[in-house]
């Protein structure tokens, strides 16, 4: 296989997962300060954590899900910390929560200047408005990934659930991007 020649970070993580306890939501904001809680518009209470800095909804039946992280391990520290919140309230939750992944969204570069106009018109399944954003949206369905692209070469993908899958996704853009004349270390003006 060839070098990876793209560079992308994992910028934010989001999982889900059950505490299998039911919560009461109305004491958890009258007690924690870094709490919101509006059931009338939404059914959940929202938690930000300052570290991690992320946040997370938490709802009446004990399911959460958990925004923000930058790694699993980031997201298992801020169940921790709702863990100990809910046990200032009287809530004692001994199960580890089976973590799913729901979404992984990286940010980097593929190294190569791209023209957005010529590659709205040949791929498929692209949103290109530049009045509206700078950035051309592409869903890769093959790959399950949707690619914000930019004429720098900057990316962000979204859509995979490991690391493994945002790789995978990458591959199959680049191979894409070549297959309609654009290629790394060329001038694709």
């Amino acid at each position: 296989m060839a070098k990876k020649d793209f560079s992308v970070e994992i910028v934010n993580i989001v999982i889900s997962t059950s505490l299998e306890h039911d919560i009461p939501l109305e004491k958890m904001t009258a007690t924690l300060s870094n709490t919101e809680y509006n059931p009338e518009q939404f059914p959940g209470l929202v938690i930000r954590i300052k570290d991690p800095k992320t946040s997370a909804l938490i709802f009446s039946s004990g399911k959460v899900v958990c925004t923000g992280a930058r790694n699993l391990q980031k997201a298992r520290e801020a169940l921790n910390k709702i863990k100990e919140a809910l046990k200032k309230i009287g809530i004692d939750i001994t199960i580890e929560p089976k973590i799913n992944i729901q979404n992984v969204v990286a940010s980097g570069s593929i190294n190569m200047k791209l023209n957005l106009n010529v590659l709205a018109m040949k791929l498929e399944n692209t949103e290109y408005e530049p009045e509206q954003f700078p950035g051309l949206v592409y869903k890769l369905m093959e790959a399950k990934a949707t690619f914000l692209l930019f004429s720098n070469g900057k990316i962000v993908c979204t859509g995979t659930k490991s690391e493994e899958q945002v790789n995978n996704a990458i591959e199959m853009l680049l191979d894409k991007l070549k297959a309609v004349g654009f290629e790394q270390g060329k001038d694709n003006e």
